[in-house]
């Protein structure tokens, strides 16, 4: 499966683009602030239907203008054509403002497209997974596993909509009782599905980051996962029912999946957080090891299918032998179609020129991008 044609119009800084790639390795290089992220953003939003950085909708539509249209053509692994288009207005009350179509036909549900074309992202913002609260250690998690099981996002929707009701009815000067407890019950269920997926997803993960990071490092230290939940201490319906008094004073759910936390520790013998005890290079490589843990089980879990690998700006704080390990690494049989961006044109053509195989390259000034032949 891989991208092999976007249209772009009133993407960010992005006026119009149709741009063909290669199903193995696309380069866009230019300037900061002129474009290359905004593109890959856009190849993010068409799998996943948002940003990849989490900012609202109205934020992707271009300066001055009233909606952004984005269509995509993705080459299957049978030969045929998916072509998935995304129109995003202004918000209008009583109109909806975002449309998003499969081969002509709308999503009833925008929760059925996510996973039918994965995609794993590496991106400079993704220090906000060390240095940020545990929400965005969660949001990771979340994206990750919904790409790969359908019933895992539907239980994360569900669970988060019968929270939103507790909190709400917590609010009442005496919430009623019987409603409480139904949905002590509801979050119960949907949270034992939650947790098992993120113990297994995490001991995977803990399994697999510590080979990719000894390679992009050439350390001697180690590094690991550890999974933070409330329900290591028991079933959710009893810890609700025994913080039920705090949570009515409080006003708020004060236990549950929707508090959960990964650690993230460096160390041999004794293991201490990454974001205190780590260098920045160590960090990077760190963020670099986990996602590409990231894409080696979302393959394995998506039957072979290899998601579309996105490096925005990797390569400060790596050096060249680095940098040549990884893209060695990545331009293997093993990975499928990746886009890679780098603001030194001359670095990007000396490592293109020393992979070879098949690339396509880009450049990017003031939101205009043209294929370099």
């Amino acid at each position: 499966m891989f991208l092999s044609k976007i249209t772009v119009t009133d993407f960010k800084n992005i006026a119009h683009s149709d741009l063909d790639f290669s199903h193995k390795i696309n380069c866009i290089s230019g300037n900061n602030g002129e474009g290359k992220t905004n593109l890959l953003d856009a190849v993010y939003y068409l799998c996943m239907t948002k940003s990849y950085f989490h900012f609202p909708d109205s934020f992707s539509i271009s300066h001055g203008c009233t909606a952004t249209a984005l269509l995509g053509c993705y080459t299957m692994e049978d030969g045929t054509i998916n072509r998935i288009s995304i129109g995003l207005y202004d918000q209008k009350e009583g109109a909806e403002n975002k449309v998003i179509k499969r081969n002509g036909k709308i999503y009833k549900r925008l929760a059925d497209h996510i996973g039918l074309f994965p995609i794993v992202m590496v991106s400079p913002s993704d220090t906000v997974l060390i240095n940020q609260p545990a929400q965005e250690r969660r949001r990771f998690i979340n994206a990750l596993l919904s790409q790969v099981d359908k019933e895992y996002l539907h239980q994360v929707l569900r669970y988060n909509k019968i929270l939103a009701q507790r909190n709400k009815l917590l609010k009442d000067m005496e919430p009623n009782e019987e409603l409480l407890s139904a949905l002590d019950s509801g979050l119960s269920e949907s949270a034992s599905y939650i947790f098992d997926a993120r113990q297994r997803l995490c001991n995977s993960l803990n399994q697999t980051i510590s080979e990719y990071y000894r390679q992009l490092s050439g350390g001697s230290e180690n590094v690991r996962i550890t999974y933070s939940s409330d329900l290591y201490k028991g079933e959710l319906a009893q810890l609700l029912q025994n913080s039920r008094e705090r949570d009515k004073m409080l006003k708020h759910t004060t236990c549950g999946v929707h508090r959960d936390d990964i650690l993230f520790e460096i160390g041999n013998e004794e293991f201490y957080p990454v974001r205190r005890c780590a260098s920045q290079g160590q960090q990077k490589c760190f963020l670099i090891a986990l996602k590409l843990a990231q894409f080696s089980i979302m393959k394995s879990l998506n039957g072979d299918v290899a998601p579309i690998l996105l490096l925005d700006d990797i390569f400060d704080k790596l050096d060249m032998g680095r940098v040549e390990y990884l893209l060695q690494l990545v331009s293997g049989n093993s990975f499928g179609q990746i886009f890679i961006t780098d603001s030194n044109k001359v670095r990007m053509k000396n490592l293109i020129d020393k992979i070879g195989g098949e690339c396509k390259v880009f450049e990017v000034e003031k939101g205009v991008i043209r294929e370099v032949q």
